[in-house]
């Protein structure tokens, strides 16, 4: 497989929104020096300020999986749980 983009989705519940963003801003150098990692992008939704979107692209499926399993990203996810609506991760291969 080419490399693998990630699209992940995170609304804030309503009120938590600068404590999600503050998190989830906090991610990102870490997560740019992550072996595999190629690219790591956090936005946020102009018309909805509570949602936020991270476009990543990583190397392989295992590159990504050992990011997922690093101590910020767990600890992330620990803090994100109270302060989150709804996540949804989608992962993309790319074709053309």
């Amino acid at each position: 497989m080419a490399n693998l983009t990630v699209v992940a989705t995170i609304v804030a519940k309503p009120g938590c929104e600068k404590d999600v963003e503050a998190l989830l801003t906090g991610l990102v150098e870490p997560s740019r020096k992550d072996k595999g990692c190629l690219l790591y992008d956090l936005h946020r939704a102009v018309d909805l300020p509570g949602t936020f979107l991270f476009y990543e692209t990583w190397e392989s499926k295992e590159l990504l999986d050992a990011h997922l399993e690093t101590p910020h990203l767990l600890n992330m996810r620990d803090k994100l749980g109270p302060l989150a609506q709804s996540t949804e991760i989608k992962l993309l291969e790319k074709i053309s």
